[in-house]
């Protein structure tokens, strides 16, 4: 899909969620949380829910944990409108309390088919819950974490939420070591894609 046509398909999708009333907390919100980032990015990070300080901006990660997180994408080094950033849940529930199994239910078509527009080649899962919903089962975060996955033809790379890291400091050495090992996958991930474009631009020069 060209970039063009994928900005468009998100922004249909960010008006479709807006309208959408699958559960009650579309009621709650103060704002919708969609996501945002680059549609070709080559990593899509993935949270759980939006708190308080995104549900007030319509962004995710802005926080305390989104400053983190845009450490930790530096780290790689992208910068946040490198990647795209979204959360299982597009509204935030009360008090951050964990998602519901009927929410994360209602929500999930709208995560799903922004994977498929913006078709990163990995998958960050910031934390179990959305660890859980890329995976297809319960992770044990202590033994999971820094490890990746193949599923459906992408990578689910598996790392501690940043608010997890911030308030048990403790996870904050992993979340980081964590990082060093996502570092390596999406380097070798760029130098396939360079890899492939020199093969199929060496191979359209022999047709001449």
């Amino acid at each position: 899909m060209e970039r063009l046509d994928k900005i468009r398909s998100l922004d249909e999708l960010l008006r479709e969620s807006e309208r959408c009333k699958n559960c009650p907390l579309w009621n709650e919100r103060t704002n919708l949380v969609f996501g945002e980032g680059n549609p070709d990015a080559v990593i899509m990070f993935i949270g759980e829910a939006p708190g308080f300080h995104e549900d007030q901006q319509g962004r995710p990660f802005v926080g305390a944990a989104g400053k983190l997180l845009t450490e930790l994408i530096e780290s790689l080094g992208l910068k946040r409108e490198d990647v795209y950033i979204a959360n299982v849940l597009k509204c935030r529930p009360p008090n951050n309390r964990d998602p519901l199994p009927e929410e994360i239910n209602a929500c999930y078509p709208f995560l799903k088919k922004q994977i498929e527009i913006i078709s990163p080649r990995i998958l960050c899962a910031l934390g179990r819950h959305a660890a859980y919903v890329l995976l297809g089962h319960i992770v044990n975060m202590n033994t999971s974490h820094g490890k990746h996955y193949q599923v459906d033809g992408r990578l689910v790379f598996v790392t501690y939420h940043p608010a997890a890291a911030l308030y048990h400091g403790k996870l904050l050495d992993g979340i980081k070591k964590d990082f060093i090992e996502l570092k390596k996958l999406y380097d070798d991930i760029i130098q396939q894609k360079e890899e492939q474009s020199r093969k199929e631009e060496k191979e359209q020069l022999s047709f001449w």
